[in-house]
Formats: C-alpha cells, sequence, structure tokens
C-alpha cells in the first residue's frame, strides 16, 4: 500500500540551490590530519603491490578516520544527502594514486558495486563514445547529461582533469521538486507515485517502480526520463497524457535556478551524492585535443551500512550483478 506524503518537506533534505550557493556547509574539508592518514593508507597499499579497484579496508588503513567517515555517511542518509570532499592534491598524486587514494575512502564508507554488465568497480567518465550511437551512454560523450539517478545507494565522482570548457556538475534535491510538485499541481503526485517502466542501457528488460516513494519517513526518488521512456517502449505500452505531464513538470522543476546547484568539480574534488535524494546533471562542454589533457573523472557506485529501507513496490537495485 502506497504512503502518499500530503504535506511539504522541511529540513536539510529540501535544499534549494539559491540557498546554497556562496556558502561552504555542503563543503567537506580534509584537515591536515585526514590527509596524513590518507596519505599513510596510500603507502601501506604500495608497499603491497596493490591499487585500486583490486583492494579492500585492511589493506588501506584509515582507523584515524573512523569518525570522520560516520559524519559524512550520516550527511549522505540524513542530511543534504550530497557533499564536496576537497582536500586531496592533484598536483602531489598521479592519476593511479589518486583513485587509490578515492576506492579506499569509499571501501571504508561502504561496499563498491558493479557499474556495468563487465563488472567495472571504478567507471571512467570520459568523452570516448560516439553520441550517434543508441547504445552508447550519455557520459562517455561531452553532450549534455540529464538529470538522473544511478543503480546504487551513493554515487561518486572523482575529478581527474576539467574540460577545455563547460562540463559543470549539478545537483537537485529529490525533496525540493516534491515540495514544487505539491505546490503547483498536487493532482500529479498520484501519477508519480504510481509504477512506470524503467529500462537501462546493458539491461534487456524493464523493472516497474513508481518515481517517488514514501516510507518508514523517508521520501525516496528514481529518475531518468530516457530510461523511462525506453521501458514503455519495450513494454510495448505508451505513456498516457496525465504520466506525460508529471514528467514534464519534473523536468521543469529540475531545471530551473533556484532550484538546482552548480558545481565546477576540480581536480581532486570529490563529489558523493545519495541517489534515493538528490538527482545529478553534467551539462556539456569543449574538450581538450591533446588527450592527455581531455576532461576525466573516476565514478564509484556504493551500497551503503545506514541505507534507508525501501517499500516493497520501490525495488532497490545496487549495481548490474544485484
Amino acid at each position: 500500500m502506497k504512503e502518499i506524503l500530503n504535506n511539504r518537506i522541511d529540513g536539510e533534505m529540501a535544499w534549494k540551490g539559491c540557498d546554497l550557493k556562496g556558502r561552504l556547509s555542503w563543503i567537506y574539508k580534509l584537515t591536515d590530519v585526514e590527509a596524513e592518514v590518507l596519505d599513510r593508507a596510500l603507502a601501506n597499499l604500495k608497499a603491497k603491490g596493490l591499487s585500486a579497484p583490486n583492494f579492500d579496508k585492511k589493506d588501506f588503513p584509515i582507523d584515524g578516520m573512523k569518525e570522520s567517515i560516520a559524519s559524512i555517511n550520516e550527511e549522505l542518509e540524513n542530511g543534504k544527502g550530497f557533499l564536496l570532499i576537497r582536500g586531496l592534491d592533484a598536483e602531489k598524486y598521479n592519476e593511479e594514486e589518486l583513485a587509490s587514494l578515492y576506492y579506499g575512502l569509499g571501501v571504508h564508507m561502504g561496499r563498491p558495486v558493479t557499474q556495468n554488465p563487465k563488472g567495472d568497480m571504478l567507471g571512467v567518465v570520459k568523452s570516448v563514445g560516439d553520441s550517434s550511437d543508441k547504445r552508447t551512454r550519455v557520459y562517455e560523450t561531452n553532450a549534455y547529461l540529464p538529470y538522473h539517478t544511478d543503480l546504487s545507494d551513493v554515487v561518486g565522482l572523482l575529478s581527474l582533469k576539467k574540460a577545455k570548457s563547460g562540463g559543470m556538475s549539478s545537483l537537485v534535491s529529490a525533496a525540493a521538486i516534491y515540495n514544487a510538485v505539491l505546490d503547483e499541481s498536487p493532482e500529479l503526485l498520484e501519477v508519480l507515485y504510481s509504477p512506470f517502466y524503467f529500462s537501462h542501457l546493458g539491461d534487456e528488460e524493464y523493472t516497474p517502480s513508481p518515481i517517488f516513494s514514501n516510507y518508514q519517513g523517508k521520501l525516496s526518488c528514481r529518475y531518468l526520463r530516457q530510461y523511462i521512456e525506453l521501458g514503455h517502449e519495450l513494454k510495448c505500452e505508451p505513456l498516457s497524457e496525465k504520466q506525460k505531464a508529471a514528467l514534464d513538470l519534473v523536468d521543469d522543476i529540475i531545471h530551473r535556478d533556484e532550484i538546482k546547484l552548480d558545481m565546477m568539480l576540480e581536480p581532486g574534488d570529490i563529489q558523493f551524492a545519495n541517489n534515493y535524494m538528490v538527482l545529478h546533471s553534467r551539462t556539456g562542454f569543449e574538450d581538450f585535443d591533446e588527450e592527455g589533457r581531455k576532461r576525466k573523472l573516476l565514478r564509484l557506485w556504493l551500497k551503503m551500512p545506514n541505507s534507508r529501507k525501501l517499500a516493497p513496490d520501490f525495488p532497490g537495485r545496487n549495481g548490474f550483478s544485484e
């Protein structure tokens, strides 16, 4: 039995971009002590001849950061649902070392999961694909990446290189979207709580799921319009006019300047976002011609130890193997 929330959502999770711009509350700056802890863990890892993603917690000891990691995980599940970790020196470490530092932090936060049918644990986000090929995933091109959620509790992005221009990361609070729908077209909430059919590139099937789910006091969201339209195409069940209206309203809301929060990920920056609380996007970009200077990020999907319980009609998924 679905539980439709008919009240506005208050609290940190219902943030708006206009309220966070110019503030630092969403940036977690590594302390000198934390940077030293990570540096020692990296040295321990290299002494064993290991690198990301082929190691686990015991190979990357960061006991001195237990409280910090607990605080990060709490913010991701019960705070704003995202944060930017800043403080890794991209000049000090090479790409392999940065990847290991990033992955090492991730294995202490949660459990990395696969990101595609090939079983990749660290996804390379780079313009390498043919945008005219429908099988190419958008993150492999330099095109605008529509707002969406990924197939894991938490998604991480580590910036290794910036584009020549563009490539801004953008986040939107699902609770802020919900509040706007409630204010403007509450009659469409019933639609957004009802099943849509989702399909993902690499999948041969489609999965029924609502866009919004309210369960045990927490609102969760799942969204990527392209995969909804693909799912309904595979199901041979066209979207109804009311479903299209609901999706159009959501798309309108998430592009509003007062709702979204844009940020440029500098080399060494790590962004983490809760996929049930936050939608993410990226602007199109122009890349450098030289291969070694092209925009490059590493993506990490995490199954979290403190993640929310999901409603039976809102099936959870962490990676392509679960």
